[in-house]
């Protein structure tokens, strides 16, 4: 589950396959994560997401201009019983 300053997600697939190894890491090792709980995840997630153009700079990168962001933020609101249907392909 690395996720280096090289490697790019580049399709909704590769962040849901992303998201779940890093919830099976959760649930196998979760107790040494440094952010074991939703509050602190959380508190540490925003804290990241408001430094990340230091993060960039730091690995000599750009932060994206044109991520959805909103996206994001619908992901993280999403709780049971939201999900939308699938749509057929």
């Amino acid at each position: 589950m690395p996720l280096t300053p090289e490697d790019e997600i580049r399709t909704r697939d590769e962040l849901v396959a992303f998201v779940r190894e890093l919830h099976e890491d959760y649930v196998s090792r979760g107790h040494d994560w440094e952010n074991h709980t939703l509050d602190r995840f959380l508190e540490a997630l925003a804290a990241w997401m408001a430094s990340s153009d230091g993060w960039y700079w730091n690995v000599g990168k750009d932060l994206p201009a044109d991520g959805d962001w909103t996206f994001i933020a619908r992901a993280l609101k999403a709780r049971p019983g939201t999900s939308s249907r699938a749509r057929p392909r």
